[in-house]
């Protein structure tokens, strides 16, 4: 029984006499042949443009991600090191309460509490006090 050979399409090539020298060459190797080279150089070529496409549409994409991205990691190191530099400066700063100072103790208590529902505000509002500050500051500088 003969296998049954694919449908095939006929085309008529016109290439530059050197690359024409040079596939010449490549066919006349034992087990290649000329419809072989150039369907599997075709088929390379054509999905390299296939994958081109892709990166074109996701690149720039993926770019404004990555800026975005490192936007925040530097935002949050600028956080966690300023409010280590902060912790540090309160503990060597400020005294500690004597046990028996209440009044003081209540204080604390209340400024700790306006402290976390300003937090919670600006969180919930989306509103960022370093901003704020940069703007009232012209600029940070």
């Amino acid at each position: 029984m003969a296998a049954i050979k694919p449908n095939r399409v006929r085309y008529q090539l016109f290439l530059p006499e050197d690359l024409s020298h040079r596939f010449e060459a490549l066919a006349s190797q034992p087990g290649a042949s000329k419809s072989a080279i150039l369907t599997d150089a075709l088929t390379a070529w054509l999905n390299r443009q296939a994958a081109s496409e892709l990166e074109n549409k996701f690149s720039q994409r993926l770019d404004r991600m990555s800026l975005a991205l490192g936007r925040v990691e530097r935002d949050g190191h600028v956080l966690l090191e300023s409010l280590a530099l902060f912790i540090r400066y309160e503990l060597m700063v400020q005294a500690p309460l004597a046990e028996a100072d209440e009044a003081a103790r209540a204080i604390g208590r209340d400024r700790f509490e306006a402290f976390i529902a300003r937090v919670g505000e600006a969180l919930a509002s989306g509103q960022r006090t370093l901003a704020a500050s940069a703007k009232d500051n012209g600029g940070g500088r």
